[in-house]
């Protein structure tokens, strides 16, 4: 395992290579599909303005995901009576369903990679290699070992949208990940996918 610190650096990002296992450590953010057209209508394309308290989390948040990573992740928390939050629950969800936001929000923040399973398509690829980022495969079927990984919750934005959907600002030691996509244009899901397709086609001329 290769241990890495966040934020990352340009440097960082651009010797990571598909099939690298690596530790992470540092401070790293959740957002799922809420959070992204959040950032996306109101921050990026503009298509909604300002509401609440939306200017106020986004001074927050930039300073934070700068050279940082984005979790796609729906923790299960607990403490939230007492906000003293704890991490039960910490597994990655589909990325995929990002992938029409991802590259943009990537550029936007300076958002060093995302987290999730499942991988992601060319428009984030393509983001991956401008940047420089990342995308990194976190283990499905792993939520509460995860969790162990998340030393501190230092706070949270956006609770109105819901636990799952919420920014969870995370202190993590030691997240086991692999990278997946990486700033050179390559793309292991793309390349399984690939492969499928010429099994496939074999499987269907002998049928």
């Amino acid at each position: 395992m290769l241990s890495v610190q966040l934020p990352l650096t340009p440097e960082i990002v651009r010797s990571l290579k598909v099939g690298d296992p690596v530790a992470l450590s540092g401070v790293m953010i959740t957002g799922r599909d809420t959070v992204h057209k959040w950032m996306i209508d109101t921050f990026i394309r503009k298509t909604r303005p300002p509401q609440g308290d939306d200017m106020e989390v986004y001074q927050a948040i930039k300073p934070l995901l700068e050279g940082s990573l984005i979790y796609h992740c729906g923790p299960v928390v607990a403490g939230l009576d007492t906000k003293e939050y704890r991490f039960v629950a910490a597994g990655p969800t589909t990325s995929i369903r990002e992938e029409p936001y991802q590259g943009e929000v990537m550029r936007h923040f300076n958002l060093r990679g995302v987290i999730g399973k499942g991988g992601m398509g060319p428009k984030t690829l393509a983001a991956c290699q401008e940047v420089p980022g990342l995308y990194l495969h976190a283990i499905g079927g792993a939520a509460s070992l995860i969790a162990q990984t998340v030393t501190r919750v230092a706070g949270v934005y956006k609770l109105d949208f819901g636990v799952p959907e919420a920014m969870w600002v995370i202190e993590v030691k030691d997240f086991p990940v692999v990278v997946t996509m990486d700033s050179h244009g390559n793309s292991l899901h793309a390349d399984v996918e690939g492969q499928s397709k010429v099994v496939l086609q074999e499987l269907l001329a002998k049928a």
